[in-house]
């Protein structure tokens, strides 16, 4: 019963990840960062924004992936 019940939720947390990941725009700063706008008020604020919230998102759902992954090899 626990297996079935850690794996529905490990199958969620799967799909949360997937749209988490794919919700964050790209990293490429293009010719900006040559002349210095990478520190830009978006920049220096990211917490604050929605890309700072997806990415302190990103990181508990991947640590809870990885943690139930290891989880669900154990219990049997």
């Amino acid at each position: 019963m626990l297996k079935i019940v850690l794996s529905v939720v490990f199958i969620i947390i799967c799909l949360v990840l997937t749209l988490i990941v794919l919700m964050q725009e790209g990293e490429a700063q293009g010719l900006g960062s040559i002349g210095g706008m990478a520190d830009s008020y978006w920049g220096k604020n990211k917490g604050r924004s929605v890309e700072g919230t997806l990415e302190k998102v990103t990181k508990f759902t991947a640590i809870a992936f990885m943690v139930l992954a290891f989880i669900l090899n154990i219990v049997k």
